[in-house]
């Protein structure tokens, strides 16, 4: 279950991508199993996943020599194994990046929906390093960076109609039912049109601003005032 303030920031995004937002909820909560960022070198920082034969086949002949001797690309999808931490993968990055940093990113899923970086430029980004910025500038960054995935293959309209065989099947490929993603989103989804909509911070209190106090002449003006309207009225 994610906290109140994550569950307020992606309902905005949400809101902001014509999306309801129990809807884009469940599709997080399964696809990240509620677990949004790796603490790396003391910083939070999206989930990944390296592809060393989509690095292979985007290197050129020198780099994909010296890529495969150091054991970071291989021609065969698996031949790179991902290790079991975070931190060990984002070092695997690191070390493919020191040989080409742009083949790398693309070569890389990013963040709590597993985008791969090979699709920046369709998905309008100016750049891989925006795409990547994207990615790790936090929950809602990466919220929009799939946002922008599922509208491109058309799963926005699956979303709304909570067909979740159609999206499941259009994001997780025809092998959703052997994971049961689409029971899954239905349940999540279920779990998070149930909650109430959680309540925005409250406005911090300001000040009543205090009356500045009457000076000594004020006050002599004022009971010379007063003696003459009570002497008129006498």
């Amino acid at each position: 279950m994610f906290t109140q303030e994550l569950i307020r920031e992606l309902s905005q995004i949400a809101k902001d991508n014509g999306l309801e937002a129990a809807a884009l909820l469940a599709v997080i909560a399964v696809e990240s199993a509620g677990r949004l960022f790796a603490i790396v070198d003391g910083r939070n920082e999206p989930l990944i996943r390296f592809e060393g034969h989509y690095f292979d086949r985007r290197l050129s002949d020198a780099n994909r020599e010296k890529a495969r001797r150091a054991g970071l690309s291989s021609p065969r999808a698996g031949g790179v194994a991902n290790p079991r931490t975070q931190a060990a993968r984002w070092r695997l990055l690191h070390a493919a990046a020191a040989i080409d940093r742009k083949a790398a990113y693309e070569s890389t899923s990013w963040g709590l929906g597993q985008v791969m970086g090979a699709h920046w430029s369709w998905l309008g980004y100016g750049t891989i390093d925006a795409f990547v910025a994207e990615a790790r500038s936090g929950a809602a960054g990466q919220a929009r960076l799939m946002i922008r995935f599922m509208k491109k293959n058309g799963l926005d309209a699956a979303l709304r109609r909570h067909d979740w065989e159609a999206f499941a099947r259009g994001y997780n490929g025809p092998g959703y039912k052997a994971n049961g993603y689409h029971t899954k989103m239905a349940a999540a989804y279920k779990n998070y049109s149930a909650l109430k909509a959680p309540a925005s911070p409250a406005p911090e209190k300001q000040p009543v601003p205090m009356r500045k106090a009457t000076s000594p002449r004020e006050t002599r003006t004022l009971f010379s005032w007063l003696r003459h309207v009570f002497t008129a009225r006498a």
